[in-house]
């Protein structure tokens, strides 16, 4: 079963998001290769995290019915490369991301991931009428009603 592109963008990039992954970078490769549609460079802390960030996205994939053809690099947890068919994903040590400098390779373009999403969510949310707030009306309530009679007498 394949799963659509921009479901497949949306799983891969929340997985990432699970594990606090930094600095998600997504980019349209259709112009450059047709070998794939998507790269997606994030990078984590530590080789436990990159690991851990392969693992969540390879099991985030499972679930949602996609596919995940090969992963390298998880040994060392320094790059960690996942092979999804239409994305693939390079989860880097900041040293080692900045060393090769993967985003100068796909930079020229950009998807503005979060707008697509922002975008997403607000087309499955189903819209609610605004609702008519009720004045506040300055009548005392019945017990401050009754507290004031007594006082009276």
């Amino acid at each position: 079963m394949t799963i659509a592109l921009a479901t497949l963008q949306n799983v891969v990039i929340d997985a990432l998001e699970d594990i606090k992954g930094q600095n998600i970078l997504v980019f349209d490769a259709q112009p450059l290769t047709s070998m794939f549609d998507r790269v997606v460079i994030v990078s984590g802390t530590s080789n436990r995290q990159t690991r851990a960030l392969a693992k969540n996205l390879h099991d985030k994939v499972k679930q949602a019915g996609g596919q995940v053809y090969g992963a390298e690099g998880e040994e060392t947890g320094e790059w960690v490369l996942v092979d999804l068919g239409d994305i693939i994903v390079h989860i880097m040590q900041p040293s080692i991301r900045e060393y090769y400098r993967l985003e100068e390779i796909w930079g020229k373009h950009p998807i503005d991931w979060q707008a697509e999403q922002k975008a997403a969510n607000e087309k499955a949310a189903p819209r609610r009428k605004p609702t008519a707030k009720k004045p506040i009306s300055a009548k005392k309530s019945p017990a401050k009603k009754s507290a004031a009679k007594k006082s009276k007498k």
